[in-house]
């Protein structure tokens, strides 16, 4: 590491003094002297970008206080600046320089003299292979005319190019040709951080030709997605969508983006997970089906890669959630916009599982519940068609809508005072372990029943303590239960512990009984953060101020 220290700060006294040297003399020699040298002047650009963009501007003064009188005697050498990979890693090199939040006129002095450099380094581009200077002819100055507001002069004029090239539509004389386009967006590519630029930057974005085939430059989507999802940018949703509509690697990769930000901790937060959401624009880029069946398709990837964990689970539900939430603000039809999100689930189906819970009074959720549970049944059991079901395609689109109903479905159990409806205990073990065939489903259902007997049985007699809760959640058979029906068991439970009065005064007792491994203690973390979450929705009478008390001292735990 030292050695490439001391062979960097070789080098780059080397070609300081080269550059000098080059500036002081024009003759023949110096100008075959120039060309010698050029690849090995471009090789340490290339090197020089690769230590310069990993550090902040202050840094790589103070590493490199005289970086800026090399770069800009690079700038003015017209032999350098001749060939298209030179201007390039020069663009590249000053834009590292350029201090995002200058703090002194210092600072800002200096970000003004970069920016005077980039415009004088601009007007050298060639646009369609012509030896033009296209900015600064464009707007009537002659090349030796610069001045740092340029760059700012130049974007503004492209921007009214691109807006009359858009409005010419089928006037191909008068639109800008595909090659300049892709041209301009290359140019673009280490400038989209730059606040100038930014204008030029959306106009691309929302700029659609007529041309068969992408006119922008794949380097520049990348830039301006990387830009966008690092914070650097600031962007109108409607150039995000057109960014993500327009390159489908920008979108996966913003997709991903946002699963590392969700995923990252091992407790679910649904009010951390819904503010990431809502921060990645991808609830409103999904608006149009086209990125929404990306999107959806990568959720689906990572519940079969992970089993269906409940973090995916939940991030899913909250992703839906916030969809739902920005297609009313478009106003858009939600039953109708179900039928194109959803192409392969029953529109019924669909309609019935996004009715928002708060349109449904608490006293009349038995029946939408029942209703869910026939269609849903009907779609994974049926088979008088004669072609097999796939379970996984009913419980994916069930999934979208299903926390409200996962906590629903538990209260009406615990409340009514007759039989369990088979109906809702059949909806309850398919949300959790839709890979269940009929008959393990069925002794599923069998042992749920039974528990749900015995707890209504305890409260009826009017005491409950920790130890009959324990025993009423053991087996009936005595064998050890499946670890999805164990899961089931305690979701009742601590359902119980938290809607009764009675399961108040005995919850912390049952808790401890209930948490004996880390594992059981991030499922109940992971329930508690959810009936907050979700009971505003549901208007449940959970004791909020007691799951919230349990959730702190549990996660003080891990």
């Amino acid at each position: 590491m030292a050695q490439e220290s001391a062979d960097l700060a070789s080098d780059y006294q080397f070609w300081l003094q080269k550059l000098s040297a080059w500036e002081q003399a024009s003759s023949k020699e110096t100008q075959k002297d120039t060309c010698l040298h050029l690849s090995g002047f471009q090789e340490f650009l290339r090197q020089m970008y690769e230590i310069l963009k990993e550090m902040d501007s202050d840094a790589i003064l103070e590493r490199f206080p005289t970086i800026g009188q090399l770069l800009a005697k690079a700038c003015w050498n017209p032999l350098i600046l001749a060939y298209d990979e030179s201007q390039k890693i020069v663009i590249w090199c000053l834009c590292c320089l350029v201090n995002k939040e200058p703090r002194t006129s210092a600072e800002s002095g200096l970000n003004s003299w970069i920016r005077g450099l980039l415009s004088h380094v601009l007007s050298a581009f060639r646009f369609d292979m012509k030896e033009v200077c296209l900015f600064t002819k464009s707007l009537g100055y002659e090349s030796i005319d610069y001045y740092p507001s340029l760059l700012k002069n130049m974007v503004l004029s492209l921007v009214s190019e691109l807006r009359e090239s858009h409005l010419n539509g089928l006037n191909t004389q008068s639109r800008m040709a595909p090659e300049r386009m892709m041209s301009l967006s290359q140019v673009c590519v280490p400038l989209v951080t730059l606040p100038d630029m930014e204008p030029l930057v959306e106009a691309l974005l929302t700029y659609h030709g007529h041309e068969p085939q992408e006119v922008l430059a794949p380097e520049f989507f990348e830039a301006v997605n990387e830009a966008f999802l690092l914070e650097k940018i600031v962007l109108p949703t409607s150039s995000v969508v057109s960014l993500w509509f327009r390159h489908l690697p920008s979108l996966e990769k913003a997709t991903l983006h946002l699963f590392e930000k969700l995923f990252s901790s091992k407790i679910i937060c649904l009010r951390r997970m819904e503010c990431c959401i809502r921060e990645s624009f991808l609830p409103q880029a999904a608006c149009q089906p086209a990125i929404f069946r990306i999107v959806d398709e990568m959720f689906r990837f990572v519940l079969l890669e992970t089993d269906g964990a409940p973090e995916v689970l939940a991030a899913l539900q909250v992703f839906t959630s916030c969809l739902v939430e920005a297609l009313k603000k478009e106003k858009k039809q939600l039953t109708f916009a179900l039928r194109t999100y959803f192409p392969y689930g029953a529109p019924c189906l669909a309609a019935a599982l996004s009715q928002h819970p708060e349109a449904i009074p608490q006293g009349h959720r038995l029946q939408p519940l029942l209703h869910i549970s026939q269609l849903l049944r009907e779609a994974v059991e049926d088979c008088t068609r004669g072609c097999p079901r796939n379970p996984f395609e009913s419980w994916f689109l069930f999934v979208h809508f299903g926390g409200w109903v996962d906590l629903a479905v538990a209260e009406l159990l615990l409340r009514e005072e007759a039989e369990p409806p088979a109906g809702l205990l059949w909806l309850l073990v398919f949300y959790y372990s839709p890979q269940d065939g009929s008959q393990q489903r069925e002794q599923s259902m069998v042992e749920l029943k039974v528990l749900i007997n015995r707890l209504l049985m305890l409260l009826r007699s009017g005491s409950l303590s920790a130890t009959d809760l324990q025993e009423a959640a053991e087996s009936p058979s005595g064998d050890p239960r499946p670890p999805v029906c164990g899961q089931l068991v305690r979701r009742l439970l601590l359902s119980l512990l938290l809607w009764t009065p009675e399961g108040h005064a005995i919850v912390w007792e049952a808790v401890t009984h209930m948490a004996h491994t880390d594992a059981v203690i991030h499922e109940i973390i992971g329930f508690l953060d959810q009936t907050l979450y979700r009971s505003q929705h549901l208007c449940v009478e959970a004791s909020r101020k007691l799951a919230r008390d349990l959730l702190k001292e549990l996660q003080a735990q891990v």
